[in-house]
C-alpha cells in the first residue's frame, strides 16, 4: 500500500512539474502576451447616463465614447451655487488627455443667516 501512496505522489510531483514548466515559463509569457493582443487590442464601447430629479434638484449626465486608444466624453452637473458645470474630454495617445471646463450662469447664495452665526449645540 505504501508504494503504491509514494508511486501516486511521485506521479502528481512529475505531472505537476511539467504543468508549471510548460504554464509558468518561458511559453507562458509569451502565450499571455499573444492572448492580450487578441483580446485587447482594440477596445471599444459607448455608454450614457443621466439623472434629473425635480424633487431633490439633482440634475446630471455623462456619457463616453472608446475606439481603440481615442476616447471622447463629457459630464454635466447642476453645482450647488446654482451654476450649471459642462465639461467635455477627450484622451489619445498622440494627444493625451484634453479637458474643456464650462460653467454656465451666475453662482448665488441663500440671503440670511450665516453659519458662522448659528448657534451650535454640541
Amino acid at each position: 500500500m505504501f508504494k503504491i501512496i509514494a508511486l501516486v505522489a511521485c506521479l502528481a510531483v512529475v505531472a505537476s512539474a511539467q504543468y508549471y514548466g510548460e504554464h509558468h515559463g518561458h511559453h507562458a509569457v509569451e502565450h499571455k502576451e499573444h492572448h492580450h493582443e487578441e483580446h485587447h487590442d482594440h477596445p471599444k464601447y459607448k455608454y450614457e447616463y443621466g439623472v434629473k430629479d425635480g424633487h431633490t434638484g439633482d440634475h446630471k449626465s455623462q456619457w463616453e465614447h472608446r475606439d481603440g486608444d481615442v476616447v471622447k466624453g463629457g459630464y454635466t452637473l447642476d453645482e450647488a451655487d446654482g451654476t450649471h458645470r459642462e465639461v467635455e474630454y477627450k484622451s489619445d495617445h498622440h494627444n493625451g488627455f484634453q479637458a474643456h471646463v464650462k460653467r454656465v450662469g451666475h453662482a448665488h447664495h441663500p440671503h440670511g443667516e450665516s453659519y458662522a452665526n448659528v448657534d451650535q449645540h454640541h
